[in-house]
């Protein structure tokens, strides 16, 4: 099983080689892939997460449909779009005590 920061990595690869444009906008974002559990029996799904700031959201969707085109070939089923300043500035999120790594970067994002 590959790890997910090498799967993060070899996406935006892959992005930045095949579709440059959508692969710039890539560069002021922070790509992650996200693992979670659903169903009965529970099954293993990874998607990717592109955690942007407020002024990128917009044009990272322009091009979403190329992202998930690139995702569904890699087996990830979904790519998801999230508004870093909004998640930092959300009182109730724990980010920074579970995550600082994260934390840190979403704070360069936001930027």
């Amino acid at each position: 099983m590959i790890a997910e920061d090498i799967l993060a990595k070899e996406f935006t690869r892959v992005v930045n080689h095949y579709y440059p444009k959508a692969g710039e906008l890539l560069d002021g974002c922070y790509v992650k892939v996200i693992t979670c559990f659903w169903g009965r029996p529970a099954r293993r799904l990874q998607y990717i997460g592109i955690y942007c700031s407020d002024e990128m959201i917009s044009y990272v969707q322009a091009h979403k449909e190329i992202l998930r085109e690139v995702a569904d070939n890699m087996g990830l089923v979904q790519v998801v779009c999230i508004n870093a300043k909004r998640l930092l500035r959300d009182p109730m999120s724990k980010l920074k005590e579970n995550n600082p790594r994260l934390w840190l970067e979403l704070q360069w994002v936001a930027t």
